[in-house]
């Protein structure tokens, strides 16, 4: 027993001095640098909560779990599939940490942020865009077993309300938005908001954009109660 607890502490230490290493080097990069930064100020834009960048950045496990998509998505890739189970094996561990299941395979883009992030599970083919949020227990899966497109497409700027479900290769339209708890199986269409289960779209949701053409966020809480 004291052995085995001797090579848990070691095994642990050396995983620690690995994430520090691969901390360090990304660091090192701008581009790298530019998207964590890209990360805190969306992180500040989206949740009020939040006003310092180093407690966002050490406390909140829902930019944990993208940062660390972005690197397992990239080995995910590699040519043959030689870095697929490694990266099934880092993500199960990313979920243990972090409450979030992102499949590997999964595509994300620029500025995601989960709010509150626990019960978050997105499939291996979704397709998300920029400027999206998610808000906690949300679900991007799919309804089919054949290996084929079967997960959401979310175009930018969508908002996802907590408990959400959004099932099978349907589209969300740019700037739409999915009320809390609402069961979505068809597509949405762009400036909509679909509420209900199953979701029905209920009106037209133009909302106000910043000098950069991104959602502002009064225009993305019109109803808290849909999101939280």
């Amino acid at each position: 027993m004291t052995a085995l607890r001797g090579f848990a502490r070691k095994a642990m230490g050396g995983a620690l001095l690995a994430a520090g290493a691969v901390t360090a080097y990304g660091l090192s990069r701008p581009a790298v640098r530019h998207a964590l930064r890209e990360d805190l100020d969306t992180a500040r834009r989206r949740d009020p909560a939040a006003r310092n960048d180093l407690v966002i950045a050490i406390s909140y496990p829902g930019l944990h779990a993208i940062w660390a998509h972005r690197g397992i998505h990239r080995l995910w890739r590699l040519p043959e599939g030689r870095g697929q189970i490694p990266a099934r094996l880092l993500s199960q561990a990313v979920r243990t940490l972090t409450g979030v299941e992102i499949h590997p395979g999964a595509t994300i883009g620029r500025r995601f942020f989960i709010d509150h992030a626990n019960g978050v599970v997105i499939g291996e083919t979704a397709e998300i865009g920029d400027d999206v949020m998610l808000y906690h227990q949300v679900t991007l899966g799919g309804r089919s077993m054949k290996q084929e497109k079967r997960h959401p497409t979310v175009e930018d700027g969508v908002v996802i309300g907590s408990g959400a479900k959004v099932i099978g290769p349907v589209v969300l339209g740019r700037e739409s938005a999915v009320g809390a708890n609402a069961v979505v199986v068809k597509d949405v269409p762009a400036e909509a908001t679909a509420v209900g289960v199953p979701a029905k779209v209920k009106f037209p949701q133009a909302r106000p954009v910043d000098e950069e053409g991104r959602p502002t966020p009064d225009g993305l809480l019109t109803d808290p109660a849909l999101w939280i």
